[in-house]
């Protein structure tokens, strides 16, 4: 029997929905205990200097393991 994790992190991957991620989770046995959005940074040159520009959000929620 395989061991799981406790907590488990699961990102929104690209052209699937928030329900579809949470549908995902529950399928590996984990419930949502918390949603994240972090920014995902593209670096650009101008004028000489790297500068960090935000693309996009991306989704991240922690799942805890279902006894």
């Amino acid at each position: 029997m395989e061991k799981k994790l406790k907590k488990k992190k699961f990102f929104v991957e690209e052209g699937e929905t928030i329900s579809q991620c949470l549908v995902r989770m529950e399928k590996e046995g984990y419930s949502p205990i918390r949603r994240m959005e972090e920014p995902v940074f593209h670096e650009i040159k101008k004028n000489g200097k790297l500068e960090k520009e935000v693309i996009k959000q991306s989704i991240v929620f922690e799942g805890k393991l279902i006894d």
